[in-house]
């Protein structure tokens, strides 16, 4: 029996259907806890969980899949050419599973392939798309989940102290920038640093971001060339477990030298701002709320946030998100969507300052909702010179 508590779709005659590659899927792996690089289907009914594998992946499916039955996808396509008929598609293999076994009506996820939903309205069964998450429960985290994504934050740690400590290392040239071995000490290299130690733990980190200067104003920009002394550099490590699909995600920022009195100013209320976010975490709090107060903060501070000279400067991100299957999933704690904080969640707080000419500071930390306000899952230390 699976172990996750899948909530059932409307009727006796109504499963969930999903169809996808589970390692680009949440849904999917929550659902089945199998990770394949391939499409299939697995469908919810009446209580039970099942899976359609290929013959490439059935034995292993059988092993790890946390479902209740493994069907064989040759099986009934073995059947449907013994019945006559030619065209076995993914869709006459489906109709003729799920009608045997009375569904008539689909549940399906909102990025449900379409062509795939035309071809089963085609044969009969009614197919409806559920907007917003597919399975509410996904974010409140088991204990079990707290502790894969736990140990992805340890991951995370351990590859941005490899960066740091490359960056610490490094001299400090006349001109300005930060060297190592007689070469420039560039992102990528510090990347490659924090993505093998990563690696080597069993877990994936890519697209890290370690972005020097005037590239730390664009909160995704991923960083790239010579880093430079004296100015702020980001560094935001966030990684996949191989084993289970989890996320950690932590982002600090330093300087290697000594920071201008602007950067100092700019990630002291930085600081604050995490701080003040931090202390209103907890169940039934806000997420909008949460991150005005943080705005309103800043602006307070004489950091507003706004367009100057055609870009935008300041806080013009969330405060954090819902970290799981997924790095960024709900809840979100921003301004577009109200999100009310349920214990159990997973979330950063992550708030930022980017101003062209000084740079940019973000600092985050993963959470934990409990029942009466949170713990931080993240150990890192907080310190902006190296």
């Amino acid at each position: 029996m699976a172990d996750t508590d899948h909530r059932e779709a409307d009727s006796s005659t109504e499963a969930r259907l999903l169809f996808a590659a589970s390692e680009r899927n949440a849904d999917l792996l929550y659902a089945t806890r199998f990770f394949a690089p391939d499409r299939f289907a697995c469908f919810l009914h009446g209580g039970r969980s099942h899976v359609v594998m290929n013959d490439l992946e059935i034995d292993r499916a059988r092993r790890q899949a946390r479902v209740d039955e493994v069907i064989s996808l040759s099986a009934l396509q073995a059947e449907l050419r013994r019945e006559g008929q030619r065209a076995i598609t993914t869709a006459a293999v489906l109709h003729r599973l799920l009608s045997g076994r009375g569904v008539r009506s689909l549940l399906v996820p909102f990025d449900f392939p379409a062509g795939l939903a035309f071809q089963l309205r085609r044969r009969g069964l009614r197919v409806r798309a559920k907007q917003g998450p597919f399975f509410d429960q996904r974010q409140v985290k088991q204990a079990r989940e707290v502790r894969q994504i736990t140990r992805a934050q340890r991951a995370a740690e351990a590859g941005l102290q490899a960066g740091i400590d490359l960056i610490r290392q490094a001299r400090i040239t006349s001109r300005g920038k930060l060297e190592q071995d007689g070469a420039a000490l560039t992102a990528e290299r510090v990347k490659e640093a924090i993505n093998t130690v990563v690696l080597k733990l069993g877990f994936v980190a890519a697209h890290t971001i370690v972005a020097g200067g005037a590239q730390g104003c664009d909160p995704h920009n991923e960083g790239h060339g010579p880093l430079p002394a004296h100015r702020p550099i980001i560094l935001d490590v966030f990684p996949r477990s191989q084993k289970d699909g989890y996320w950690g995600d932590i982002t600090r920022t330093v300087v290697r030298g000594r920071a201008g009195e602007r950067v100092r100013a700019l990630y002291r209320c930085v600081a604050e701002g995490q701080a003040l976010a931090l202390k209103q975490c907890g169940p039934e709090a806000s997420g909008r709320q949460i991150h005005q107060s943080v705005r309103d903060f800043f602006d307070s501070e004489g950091f507003p946030t706004g367009l100057k000279r055609g870009r935008m400067q300041g806080f013009f991100h969330g405060t954090g998100h819902g970290v799981g299957l997924e790095i960024h999933e709900a809840p979100h704690i921003g301004s577009r969507k109200e999100s009310i904080l349920k214990a159990g969640q997973v979330v950063t707080v992550e708030p930022g300052l980017y101003y062209s000419g000084v740079g940019g500071v973000r600092i985050e930390d993963l959470i934990l909702i409990t029942p009466r306000g949170h713990r931080n899952l993240t150990r890192f230390p907080k310190v902006l010179e190296i």
